[in-house]
């Protein structure tokens, strides 16, 4: 792969590569402006794989279009900071901005067949992505095309590069999108829902994949996804959302053994597997009552108060500030507090 980094890359774990500061994403409603990302702050390290986990509508994708600079209009960037090797990306210029793009930031999309061009060729879309970056010839963008499906595994990649779209099938084109992300060399990889409507089969083979080119290539990678299963085989930090605020952030080993918020518990009940270990017989899956909020008409206190079973009077106050709740850990929630009750943390 030509001008890509050196296999297995040694990183500095210790390094933020992204730094998300407080951030703050609105638009514009009858009521106001609404905040779909709430004053998120988080970070990726080099060559580390970090989830942005939650249900629906919980700020998942806007987060990270946040970071691409991609908010669809009439949606911007109301406040914080967004700094990507100590620098605020929140401030460039749009032309400035397209540097990043792709050559130090990339993105994979949930959707390969409406993010493919349906009339032009594989290898015309791959090579024009290289062109656009690293300024090469046609002959020779073509050229490192066929290599770069090559690196994601696709069968005899020369000959696919004369195929158009529909002659894939999700996976290959989901491997054809990666392809395209990981062209110009990028440090961070943002992956959004990367399996959504693949079968579980090609899921997995495309998390293996996203997994080897993590270890081979160096690469950051923050997953966008409500897949718990996956995020548990393959991230090593997970940040939990709800109604676009952080309620917890953990280690993943740490978090699957004893998530600290009511939220969290709720989504690990729902597994299916999660239901096998704490012996829960066999039928309905215990699910989180309720509905998630429109973010126009938010609770007062705690935006999770009318769903979650350990609700308190003070949930109905102030909103909880995150709290530490061990290293590395933090939870929005008041069983953290001074209000802590050890019961209830336990359930």
């Amino acid at each position: 792969m030509t001008g890509a980094r050196v296999a297995d890359v040694d990183v500095d774990p210790a390094e933020a590569l992204l730094e998300v500061k407080n951030l703050r994403t609105s638009f514009p409603s009858e009521r106001g402006l609404v905040h779909a990302v709430d004053n998120v702050s988080f970070n990726v390290r080099r060559g580390e794989a970090v989830a942005l986990v939650g249900e629906s509508g919980c700020g998942k994708s806007v987060t990270a279009m946040s970071v691409m600079r991609l908010v669809a209009s009439p949606g911007r960037i109301t406040g914080g900071e967004i700094r990507f090797k100590g620098r605020n990306l929140a401030e460039l210029s749009e032309n400035e901005m397209r540097t990043v793009r792709g050559n130090d930031i990339a993105m994979v999309f949930q959707e390969p067949m409406t993010s493919l061009n349906p009339v032009f060729k594989i290898g015309a879309q791959v090579a024009e992505a290289i062109r656009i970056h690293r300024k090469l010839s046609k002959k020779a963008a073509w050229k490192m095309a066929g290599e770069m499906l090559d690196l994601v595994s696709i069968p005899d990649p020369v000959k696919r590069l004369d195929d158009y779209p529909h002659q894939l099938s999700g996976g290959m084109r989901q491997r054809v999108m990666i392809a395209i992300a990981l062209s110009c060399d990028p440090e961070l990889l943002i992956a959004d829902e990367p399996t959504t409507a693949l079968d579980v089969t090609i899921q997995a083979q495309i998390m293996e994949l996203l997994a080897s080119l993590q270890k081979r290539l160096g690469l950051a990678i923050l997953l966008i996804t409500h897949d718990l299963g996956v995020v548990a085989e393959f991230c090593e930090r997970v940040i939990v959302m709800y109604t676009g605020r952080v309620v917890e952030e953990a280690p993943v080993s740490r978090l699957f053994a004893n998530p600290a918020h009511p939220y969290t518990r709720g989504l690990l009940k729902s597994l299916p597997g999660a239901a096998l270990v704490a012996g829960t017989p066999v039928g309905r899956l215990p699910t989180i009552s309720g509905m998630v909020p429109p973010i126009t008409n938010l609770p007062q206190g705690c935006k999770f108060n009318p769903r979650c079973p350990d609700v308190m009077d003070i949930c109905l106050g102030n909103e909880p500030a995150l709290m530490p709740v061990g290293e590395g850990r933090s939870a929005r929630c008041y069983l953290h507090g001074d209000e802590a009750d050890p019961e209830r943390i336990k359930r």
